[in-house]
């Protein structure tokens, strides 16, 4: 892939999160990519990260990746990023600062690691039982 292909791939994977276009995202992935994130070193298939991010947008409207700063490299790239959203159950105004590194072949994400402080991520699921 170029450096734009793998450009327009990032931008399409995380516009789609912002859009609530779950489907547009998982369609990035590779059938056997794996999701790890560190806050609890698990991997994820692209159906569990189906999962968990529909339940994401159930609760936090006004979804925006914000200063999205990317570099490509050979085989993939790499995003920081500030997400912002409101919580839906109190209209509190979030912001969740990540790193993600995917790895990319033939056009899908085979591997992407996200990095995040889990304070930032409590916040993003308070009330995700409510």
């Amino acid at each position: 892939m170029t450096d734009t292909e793998m450009r327009a791939l990032a931008k399409r994977f995380f516009d789609s999160v912002e859009a609530g276009d779950i489907d547009g995202l998982v369609a990035c992935y590779a059938p056997d990519a794996k999701i790890w994130h560190n806050t609890d070193q698990q991997e994820q298939t692209p159906e569990d990260n189906r999962k968990t991010l529909a339940a994401m947008v159930t609760r936090i409207s006004d979804r925006l990746y914000d200063d999205r700063r990317i570099d490509v490299f050979p085989g993939g790239f790499v995003q920081q990023h500030v997400l912002r959203g409101t919580r839906m159950h109190d209209g509190e105004r979030l912001s969740l600062p990540a790193c993600v590194i995917c790895q990319v072949k033939d056009g899908k994400i085979t591997r992407l690691d996200e990095y995040f402080d889990s304070a930032h991520v409590a916040q993003f699921r308070k009330y995700a039982n409510a």
